[in-house]
């Protein structure tokens, strides 16, 4: 009985949202809601024991740190620099500028891992030179959210960072096992501009030469300028795990002080850039994890009255098998993308998702990483859309929601070929871990 009426705890917090509850605090109120009424005052002990093994876990300290490293870098011109050296290159390919901010996406993310900062900062740059050149709006706000949406999957990733102990796998393994399946989108994305614009020319045309065009010598040294830091960087987070020098934590310190010392390399540092990085490193850490303790408040509450164990009963007795049940969890994830962020979605169902889809016989990391692509294409998708909002904060009137909302649909297609073919080929996630870092 207790069982069933734990998963009551599911609309009752979708009630609480409803009528304006933050995540958090909605979590909070129904986790002791329904821990009340079932343990009794004894839940207070289990929330504080909670509160305590948050407080413990060395993983979490990962958080401010990869936080911190992208408000430096936001900071530090690094983005401006990848801009001019990118378009160099791609500027006189269909759609060029489109394929151009894509890349740039792809580099920025690896080397921050703060999901919408890639997009504020890429879409500032490259949305007035894409109107300068009469790129179609909708091409410009979807390879935007798209573009931008690329944290997400691209290793290093603050949800990531949360994933690994929600679902209880290690970080390490989950950065590289998303490592294709991520360049894989980003180079399906690329291959989508080119034909659009092959086909159709007028949304992306090609910038003609001039005068001033820098030689190839010029272009190869502009670039390297501008890559060696992200790619110092990246050496810094990725490589350091890689090779087994330091864990994820100590792989995100490294990347902060990088950052640090880059911004003192290229002079944009100051007292005044530090400290409004680590007032912004604050309040996204301050709300990150309150929401993460809620979750796992939510999640205790639900695990302990039974509510796993009811919906194992439950999919049993619908004997849909495992492909299905798998093909269930990541609808549902996407479904509540509709109206929920993803760190509600990591957490609520996350906890609950983990033990059935081992008991099934699934790779909980091959699982997560479907997660992955599933939270970015929720991060895409109408009403809550978090990649349209960051857009709408900083596009110019002319492109319009209808720009955005028709614009973002060919990539979230694109998102889910990916997730078919990461789904059809497990490998395609277990083959880097496994030679990299001894994974099964």
């Amino acid at each position: 009985m207790l069982g069933s009426a734990s998963l009551l705890m599911f609309p009752a917090l979708l009630f609480t949202l409803f009528v304006g509850f933050p995540v958090a605090f909605a979590m909070i109120v129904v986790a002791f809601g329904f821990g009340y009424w079932a343990f009794g005052t004894s839940i207070i002990f289990q929330f504080v024991s909670k509160i305590d093994a948050m407080a413990s876990n060395f993983v979490l300290a990962a958080v401010p740190l990869f936080i911190f490293m992208g408000a430096m870098l936001e900071r530090a011109g690094i983005a401006e620099r990848l801009f001019e050296a990118i378009h160099l290159w791609t500027r006189r390919l269909p759609g060029g500028l489109a394929v151009g901010t894509v890349l740039m996406c792809v580099v920025f993310a690896a080397s921050s891992g703060v999901i919408g900062a890639t997009e504020t900062v890429v879409g500032l740059l490259t949305i007035p030179v894409m109107l300068k050149y009469k790129y179609d709006k909708a091409l410009i706000s979807g390879v935007i959210c798209a573009g931008g949406s690329l944290g997400t999957i691209i290793p290093p990733s603050i949800v990531v960072v949360l994933l690994g102990p929600v679902a209880n796998v290690s970080i390490g393994d989950l950065m590289f096992g998303m490592l294709f399946p991520g360049l894989l989108m980003a180079f399906l994305y690329v291959l989508y501009i080119l034909i659009l614009c092959l086909v159709y020319p007028e949304k992306g045309p090609r910038i003609p030469p001039t005068a001033d065009d820098p030689i190839f010598v010029e272009k190869v040294r502009i670039s390297m300028v501008a890559l060696w830091p992200p790619m110092l960087l990246i050496a810094a987070v990725l490589g350091s795990i890689m090779f087994g020098i330091a864990a994820p934590t100590e792989a995100a310190a490294l990347g902060a002080l990088g950052a640090l010392f880059l911004s003192v390399v290229y002079g944009d540092f100051s007292f005044a850039v530090l400290r409004e990085s680590l007032l912004k490193t604050l309040k996204i850490t301050v709300m990150i994890l309150t929401i993460l303790m809620a979750g796992n408040m939510f999640a205790g509450v639900f695990i302990a009255g039974g509510g796993v164990q009811t919906t194992e009963r439950l999919i049993a007795a619908a004997n849909l098998g495992p492909a299905l049940t798998l093909g269930l969890f990541l609808i549902i994830c996407f479904l509540a993308g509709f109206i929920l962020d993803w760190i509600s979605i990591l957490l609520i169902f996350v906890p609950v998702f983990i033990p059935i889809v081992k008991l099934l016989g699934y790779d909980p990391v091959w699982f997560c990483v479907l997660f992955l692509i599933i939270i970015q294409t929720s991060y895409l998708s109408p009403p809550m859309a978090p990649a349209i909002f960051y857009l709408r904060g900083i596009a110019p009137p002319e492109i319009t929601i209808q720009h955005m909302f028709r614009g973002v649909i060919p990539f979230i297609v694109l998102q889910l070929f990916t997730l078919a073919i990461v789904a059809m080929f497990p490998q395609m996630v277990l083959w880097l871990p496994s030679v990299l870092l001894g994974f099964r």
